[in-house]
């Protein structure tokens, strides 16, 4: 179905959130652009400079209130956004379809599930996971302190999220966000502007209080000043390496903490045992999911050389089954890429790996008419020698290597500068063992891909180019707070460390360092009879004390 050419100021118009309302931005408006036929359905109005702090103004103030709030009326908060979602998933999901591409089923699979997942993960476990933790100290000189560890929301999180999952991907960010006391300004991709401004309308109809979400339509220039407005305490990116270093130069001018979700070039690797009715079909959903846009797309394969034949046939045997096409033609399973510019990325990266030698088994030519298309890709007779093994695609493309060992498939996995996930296909549980040790990524997955990035308690992030820190279970929520350690001592008179420093009390610090740590056992004891003799030290500890952390000595 093509949508019809209209000027854009007949298209109906959407508008930022800020403080709890719509906000008309002055900036502007921008086209929402259908990749199915590469026409304008709407519009999104762009926040003016101004403007653009004022949704940074709107989350100072409510932050001091919200973060008042306990865990558990937090927690409420999200059950409510939970029941707002579930109100609105058939027409969130249809949007995702018009405006980012993939197929409504596949973004109630993706997007959807996964938000409503990690809402009802964190209202059940945050206050657990937050919970302030008792520190037993090791130093017997202060083990009468009563020392904790307090977990403290940064203020105001600023999230900046990309198109390929413009819902799934900010809902379980700010949701983080939310529970652990922060309050979120949201700055979405350009081309998926209109899906992330329905988290703001889910916020308002879940009730939150005003300014504790915003999102933000905005020109991509104004970025660096949200960036680097002092006033954020942490920013969460999630987008390409190019850019995510360009974030964390501009956060570097108020040293404001980043944690960077970045791309990736994860490998598979078939061993000789594999089963091919799994690893096949599996290998082909995890390459050509959401036509190739993510950043945990299977986009390389290191075949074991005794079951190749077999194996290439099969995926391409399932390659040629996928349907291509727009939504509302009959059942899809790969919609069009996004952008048209993604498209040409694709095109250049099949062009150099066949003028290098690589052998196309089906697909490589883009689709002819309307939209953003690309057919799902299989190619052969590649190497490392070629960008489609060695960048990020982020495109229906699957290149596959044969290997003569498993012990070369795990290095030429390893030689990449990204390291997000990697899998491994195997029947054997020593060698899963193997590649779950050996793989470089910060997820492996055996026997599947890209399933643990829905799983709540599955910390989501990986090593080198592709990122710093984590999103999703515990490592993703503590990632929303800043530790605090207190300590609070109710005793009375003089720390035995404080002035004045004697000559005695010298010695005394000399002994106390044998009698602690001492290599064998009776020095150490010789060192602690002697330190009987010091009054300073017995005036400070007491025999009581003492004996009642006599663990520490030993």
């Amino acid at each position: 179905m093509a949508f019809a050419r209209r000027p854009l100021d007949d298209l109906p118009t959407h508008h930022s959130w800020i403080a709890g309302r719509e906000v008309q931005g002055r900036g502007g408006r921008r086209p929402a652009v259908s990749p199915a036929d590469g026409e304008p359905f709407a519009s999104a109005s762009l926040l003016d400079e101004q403007q653009a702090a004022e949704a940074v103004d709107a989350a100072c103030e409510s932050a001091p209130s919200w973060r008042r709030t306990s865990t558990a009326e937090r927690a409420r908060a999200l059950l409510r956004l939970r029941e707002a979602l579930v109100h609105e998933a058939d027409t969130i999901a249809a949007l995702v379809e018009r405006e980012q591409g993939k197929p409504a089923a596949e973004a109630h699979a993706a997007e959807i599930l996964p938000s409503l997942e990690a809402l009802k993960h964190l209202a059940g476990h945050a206050a657990d996971l937050l919970r302030v933790e008792s520190v037993e100290s090791q130093l017997v000189l202060l083990a009468h302190k009563d020392a904790r560890l307090l977990y403290e929301p940064w203020g105001v999180v600023l999230a900046i999220t990309p198109w390929n999952y413009p819902f799934g991907l900010p809902l379980p960010i700010v949701a983080a966000a939310l529970v652990a006391g922060n309050t979120v300004v949201l700055k979405p991709a350009p081309s998926t502007t209109l899906v992330a401004l329905r988290i703001g309308a889910l916020a308002r109809r879940a009730g939150l209080p005003d300014g504790v979400v915003n999102v933000v339509a905005v020109d991509d220039a104004l970025a660096p000043g949200l960036v680097q407005d002092p006033r954020i305490g942490k920013i969460v990116f999630t987008g390409s390496v190019a850019t995510g270093k360009k974030v964390m130069a501009a956060a570097a001018t108020n040293l404001t903490p980043v944690l960077l979700e970045l791309g990736g070039k994860d490998p598979a690797i078939v061993c000789a045992d594999a089963d091919l009715d799994r690893t096949a079909p599996g290998i082909v959903w995890g390459a050509f999911m959401n036509t190739g846009q993510t950043c945990a797309s299977i986009e390389r394969v290191y075949v074991e050389r005794g079951i190749a034949e077999p194996f290439i046939a099969r995926v391409v045997e399932e390659t040629r089954g996928l349907r291509t096409g727009p939504a509302g033609e009959g059942p899809v399973d790969i919609g069009p890429l996004s952008l048209e510019r993604q498209r040409r990325v694709v095109e250049e990266h099949v062009g150099d790996a066949r003028a290098k030698g690589a052998r196309v088994l089906t697909g490589g030519e883009p689709a002819s008419g309307p939209g953003y298309y690309y057919p799902p890709t299989v190619l052969v007779d590649v190497d490392h020698t070629m960008t489609i093994m060695r960048e990020e695609t982020f495109g229906p493309v699957l290149p596959i290597m044969v290997v003569d060992s498993l012990d070369e498939a795990i290095r030429l996995a390893n030689d990449s500068e990204y390291g997000l996930t990697a899998t491994g296909w195997t029947r054997s549980r020593e060698t899963a063992r193997r590649l779950q040790r050996e793989l470089q990524a910060g997820v492996v997955t055996i026997n599947d891909g890209l399933s643990s990035f829905g799983e709540p308690t599955a910390p989501w992030g990986g090593m080198r180019q592709s990122g710093i820190g984590r999103t999703h279970g515990r490592l993703g929520l503590r990632e929303m707070v800043r530790p605090k350690y207190v300590t609070h001592d109710s005793s009375r008179g003089r720390e035995l460390w404080w002035f004045p420093y004697t000559e005695a009390y010298g010695r005394l610090l000399s002994e106390a360092n044998r009698a602690l740590h001492a290599g064998s056992f009776w020095p150490r004891v010789s060192s602690l009879v002697r330190l009987a003799g010091y009054r300073r030290l017995w005036r400070r500890l007491g025999p009581r004390r003492l004996l009642t952390h006599i663990d520490k000595l030993f």
